[in-house]
């Protein structure tokens, strides 16, 4: 384009004035009706500040207590170990003594007649018992035969 064209063409074109808005109006229970204090103050600092010292003091004394706790069961679980261990042992010993008798009392029990017969004793054809609770003699007493 020219420069002529350019000169011809206004520059800009007068904006329209604008329109005036109506006044407004406080509502009920707006920020006129509240207290005339400013809505943000200026606080002092806290004189003392709070230490950190008794929330230390009171983790730790769990902590220890925890430990203490787990100590006293692990001490107590390892003696009934100890304990079991040497019941064992000993169940284990009673047992073997238990066979050894049991078998000296088979061996007692086979040698019992040839014991007898090396006293002089002689079997009987009729045996004769006694009852303990009255003292009767059941069946005939009779003398053995030699052989």
């Amino acid at each position: 384009m020219s420069s002529r064209q350019a000169a011809a063409r206004p520059l800009s074109t007068p904006a329209p004035a604008p329109a005036r808005r109506a006044s407004l109006t406080a509502l009920p229970g707006g920020a006129a009706g509240r207290s005339s204090r400013p809505r943000l103050e200026a606080v002092r600092a806290p004189l003392q500040v709070r230490s950190r010292i008794p929330f230390l003091v009171l983790c730790m004394s769990i902590l220890a207590a925890a430990l203490l706790g787990a100590l006293l069961l692990n001490t107590t679980m390892a003696n009934g170990s100890y304990q079991m261990s040497k019941l064992r042992t000993e169940a284990g010993v009673l047992e073997q003594d238990t066979q050894a008798l049991d078998a000296q009392l088979r061996a007692a029990e086979t040698s019992l007649p040839e014991l007898a017969v090396g006293l002089g004793m002689v079997e009987s054809d009729a045996p004769t018992m006694l009852r303990l609770s009255d003292g009767a003699v059941i069946g005939a007493p009779e003398a053995g035969s030699t052989p």
